[in-house]
């Protein structure tokens, strides 16, 4: 008579005993291995995009460069009464000089703006040319402090009478999506949107940022030119790195 014995499961069989823990290493695993060689895939992508990326940036500081050199250098022309403002595009960064008398009575602030470490501000004035109102031009002058935003402070930044004004055409400016808006029935413009400032003036939407400047003296400072003679400091290697020279007009 033969004996039955029971059937005995060894109870360290742990693929009985936790399923459920093994089933989640191997998702785990292969998770993973998913990760790791999908990140493999991405690292050459980055690559290829980074890289195509400094080229592009490297070309567009060569063009930058090439472009503002060579108007740069060039003697200033003219400035004709009236203006295409779609033509502007073509001569950024062109020299260029005009004579008339600045409305001063239509000066516009723009700011704040820092300059070492100091709050001021731009000194935007339109440029009536010919006695022709529909010749005027904005002109970004400079910048001042902020104690200075009152005229009465500074008179010897209003210069009466017949000026000549040399400077630089520049593109309408582009607003950040930082940057409040204007608010120009209270006077206040905190970035130079061109075509409202002109509107409001009755100028033409054209902007020339000055870079001859009108202080007399240096330790007054009432009115720091936006750009000092970039030629002039070009020459002297006050700034040896051309393309710096033209981000510094760009800024």
């Amino acid at each position: 008579m033969g004996i039955d014995y029971p059937r005995y499961v060894y109870i360290f069989n742990s693929s009985l005993l936790f399923p459920s823990s093994i089933q989640v290493g191997r998702k785990l695993t292969r998770e993973i291995l998913s990760l790791f060689f999908l990140s493999t895939a991405i690292i050459p992508v980055t690559a290829f995009v980074l890289g195509t990326w400094q080229v592009q940036r490297l070309k567009w500081k060569t063009d930058l460069l090439a472009k503002c050199e060579d108007r740069i250098v060039r003697s200033p022309l003219p400035l004709p009464g009236r203006i295409d403002a779609d033509a502007i595009s073509e001569f950024d960064y062109r020299r260029v000089y005009a004579t008339g008398r600045f409305r001063h009575d239509k000066e516009m602030l723009i700011g704040p703006r820092v300059r070492d470490g100091e709050q001021g501000y731009m000194v935007v004035t339109p440029l009536e040319r010919d006695g022709d109102p529909g010749a005027t031009v904005l002109v970004n002058r400079g910048w001042i402090k902020k104690e200075l935003a009152d005229q009465a402070t500074r008179p010897e930044s209003l210069p009466g009478g017949e000026v000549r004004v040399e400077g630089m055409l520049r593109e309408p400016w582009k607003k950040n999506m930082f940057t409040p808006d204007n608010k120009p029935e209270k006077g206040e413009f905190y970035f130079p949107d061109v075509v409202q400032m002109a509107a409001l003036t009755g100028s033409q939407p054209v902007w020339i940022q000055q870079t001859m400047g009108m202080t007399s003296s240096p330790a007054r400072l009432a009115l720091i030119p936006h750009t000092p003679s970039l030629k002039a400091m070009l020459a002297t290697g006050l700034v040896p790195d051309k393309l710096a020279a033209c981000e510094k007009l760009n800024g």
